[in-house]
């Protein structure tokens, strides 16, 4: 926006309803300071419905507020859109899922980054241009990210104020996530909760994480075989009750059981012998998340080849799920689960009674010392 030398009023959109009042500056007229907007509050000249307003005020839809002129920092250029390929149009277009007033919803592929860093060139974030190419259009963004190798949904928001609704969702773990994975090998459990704090592995530059019981952050993953493959693989549901980097694939790994590819955390042992793809296998199945125009927004995404390939080879049957999120309270374990947990059980207390019985018969066997002879009273 050029330096204004008159007074502008602006009416306050659905989109920016609850947003302070600097936020809105942040958001709209960036070129102009926060020193600026404090200061115009400060003397009265920003109004809001005629009233005089603190830079901390919230701002309610349809409010008109009053912008004296000047006050734009022309060295500031706007950002310059780079030029995106048709290539990378279509792209960006092909992934889209769903679309509406606040949000695209797409089904990212496995091995696109989300978001840029050394040597990665075209990322999700790179593209987002595609959907924004008019100069005034605000340019879409990420609120959440999904690994490089993970597949599956991924919602970006449409304008700042649908972002910050989205991100509030994200942070207070309203929105429900659930996950496909193919492991190796079958949990014993087969519905639970992994319980592992995690924390950046030393030594690794920040690019692997570990479980640390003692100076690891908080993390929760409920998990459900909803299919097994004999005992070499299972097919899981995993919902993450909090969003620590590489979560599912640590606890995963951690339970025993890695996801199939996913040699960073299950070595060698994270794949599988024959025609198995060596790509990993996890996949943002489901997102329902509080959409701003009302309702939820509840997205599905389709496999990608490799997945439903391993899927059909292993002869599972991909309408046992609908992804639904995982109920707190598992329900009630089937005859064969029971039994299978009370022979667990039994294994477990005889291993703790082993040291104890080795303790008596230690006793029983042996020798037993001579008594002191008594001594002779004078």
């Amino acid at each position: 926006m050029n330096t204004s030398d008159e007074v502008r009023t602006f009416t306050v959109a659905p989109d920016d309803d609850g947003v302070r009042l600097d936020r809105w500056f942040k958001r709209h007229l960036p070129q102009i300071g926060f020193g600026t907007v404090s200061k115009w509050a400060r003397t009265g000249q920003i109004r809001v419905d005629g009233k005089r307003a603190k830079p901390d005020d919230r701002l309610v839809a349809g409010q008109q507020l009053r912008v004296p002129p000047g006050g734009d920092a022309p060295h500031k250029k706007p950002r310059e859109k780079p030029a995106l390929s048709e290539a990378e149009i279509s792209q960006a277009k092909d992934m889209v899922i769903t679309e509406t007033e606040s949000a695209i919803v797409l089904n990212k592929p496995p091995g696109l980054a989300t978001q840029g860093g050394t040597g990665t060139k075209t990322h999700v974030d790179g593209l987002l241009d595609a959907f924004a190419p008019g100069e005034d259009e605000p340019r879409p963004r990420l609120v959440h990210r999904l690994d490089k190798d993970t597949s599956g949904v991924l919602l970006i928001a449409r304008t700042p104020g649908s972002a910050a609704h989205f991100s509030k969702r994200f942070s207070g773990r309203s929105a429900k996530k659930v996950y496909w994975a193919l492991v190796v090998g079958v949990p014993e459990v087969h519905e639970g909760v992994i319980e592992a704090p995690l924390a950046k592995q030393p030594g690794s530059g920040g690019e692997k994480m570990h479980v640390d019981h003692e100076g690891g952050q908080p993390a929760k993953t409920k998990y459900r075989v909803v299919e097994k493959a004999g005992q070499k693989a299972a097919w899981l549901e995993l919902e993450p009750m909090t969003g620590r980097t590489h979560q599912l694939r640590v606890h995963c790994a951690a339970m025993g059981n890695p996801i199939v590819g996913d040699g960073k955390y299950g070595g060698k042992d994270a794949f599988l012998t024959g025609s198995i793809s060596r790509k990993m296998h996890l996949h943002a199945r489901r997102l329902i998340i509080g959409s701003p125009e009302g309702g939820k927004l509840d997205v599905t995404a389709e496999l990608p080849e490799h997945f439903a390939a391993s899927m059909e080879q292993l002869g599972f049957d991909i309408g046992l799920s609908n992804a639904e999120p995982i109920r707190d309270d598992p329900p009630p374990k089937s005859r064969e689960e029971k039994k299978q947990a009370a022979r667990l059980h039994a294994k477990q207390y005889r291993k703790s009674r082993k040291g104890e019985r080795r303790g008596r018969r230690d006793a029983t066997t042996a020798k037993p010392k001579p008594k002191p002879k008594p001594k002779a009273k004078r």
